[in-house]
């Protein structure tokens, strides 16, 4: 009996990550998907005039800002920009950190307004609750990635690690686009 090994180079090791990826998004699509699909199946389109659309808006524009300073960082270590790529992560922590905040802020007053125990607050912290959790996890892998940059672990040939968090990242913005308009703008 012949066995016959295939060669795992580094480009089909490459195409494997990122279909690992894909798989992973396509998975995680599913939890938000469902938390949609509850959102209008227990309350409908309604929600509670008391609900900060301001805010509910502001946060909206710095998380999509920050999907901007994230592809510019990627963009820039695939460009050999060393200096662009530390910025722009940094710039995309900072970013994502003043999200949760003004998630924290809009959580202090729904608490007030709509309890977790009423139907709209059951939705809208398991919604944003669930989104808040997948920024967090992506602010600590922006960390890894602004630590491990300063030491110089990427370069224009080898960035696999930035082009996943970026792309998970951006994954985290789109469910956004989706849960905001579902939670701030139906009524």
């Amino acid at each position: 009996m012949t066995t016959t090994t295939v060669p795992h180079t580094r480009y089909s090791r490459l195409n494997i990550n990122r279909i690992g990826l894909w798989l992973f998004i396509l998975s995680e699509s599913g939890i938000f998907i469902a938390l949609l699909a509850v959102r209008f199946y227990l309350e409908g389109t309604s929600r509670p005039e008391a609900l900060n659309q301001t805010l509910g808006l502001i946060i909206t524009a710095i998380l999509l800002l920050s999907s901007l300073t994230a592809y510019r960082a990627e963009t820039a270590i695939a460009q050999g920009d060393q200096a662009g790529f530390l910025r722009n992560t940094l710039a995309t922590l900072i970013l994502g950190l003043v999200f949760l905040a003004g998630v924290g802020i809009e959580w202090s007053q729904a608490f007030r307004e709509f309890p977790p125990q009423s139907g709209f607050g059951r939705v809208f912290f398991a919604m944003t609750g669930m989104h808040a959790f997948h920024v967090l996890t992506g602010l600590i892998l922006f960390g890894l990635l602004y630590f491990n940059g300063r030491r110089g672990a990427y370069s224009a040939e080898s960035h696999w690690g930035v082009e996943a968090i970026v792309k998970y990242w951006h994954f985290v913005d789109v469910v956004w686009v989706f849960f905001y308009p579902a939670l701030y703008l139906l009524s």
